[in-house]
């Protein structure tokens, strides 16, 4: 994947009633090591959260933060095995927050994109950098050594984008 030193910022435009961010990586790995991470129980743990995603349209996305209390508990809205999977970064009745995950091939290596709509009202700030630190754990759970949360990456990268957010 890119640099985690220097990476780049989302592409970030407004959508009606969204801030839609796309962040774009590349690795080394295969894109089926790259989409093992996204949807394999033991995987995604190791840089996300513990839970389970029903790999099929209308199946069940369930995450647990269980250190910040936080749950994800939504539907995979879109679905096709080993190249792409949308689920809403939500629960119950809180708004949709689409989070979208394409897997495609690159040179001997995978592309990622992952594209998250942030509603209007919202800190798409905030949510791009945790974005961006989940990002840098996946990467380093692909490399096998995962790592946790960084806050020190979270905190610099969550200003750098509510500067670019207040200029939409």
């Amino acid at each position: 994947m890119e640099d985690i030193d220097t990476p780049p910022l989302a592409t970030l435009t407004r959508k009606a009633g969204y801030v839609e961010a796309r962040l774009t990586r590349t690795t080394e790995r295969s894109p089926a090591e790259v989409w093992a991470a996204l949807t394999r129980p033991a995987l995604i743990a190791q840089w996300l959260a513990p839970g389970v995603i029903e790999l099929r349209s209308g199946g069940r996305a369930r995450l647990d933060f269980a250190d910040s209390g936080t749950v994800i508990d939504s539907t995979v809205t879109a679905f096709q095995d080993g190249r792409v999977l949308e689920y809403s970064w939500s629960h119950g009745a809180e708004p949709s927050r689409p989070v979208r995950w394409e897997v495609s091939p690159a040179g001997d290596g995978a592309r990622l994109d992952l594209t998250l709509l942030s509603p209007d009202g919202e800190d798409a700030g905030r949510a791009c950098a945790g974005w961006e630190a989940h990002l840098e754990m996946l990467e380093a759970a692909l490399e096998g050594v995962p790592i946790k949360f960084p806050f020190e990456r979270f905190k610099a990268a969550r200003e750098a984008y509510r500067e670019v957010v207040a200029r939409l």
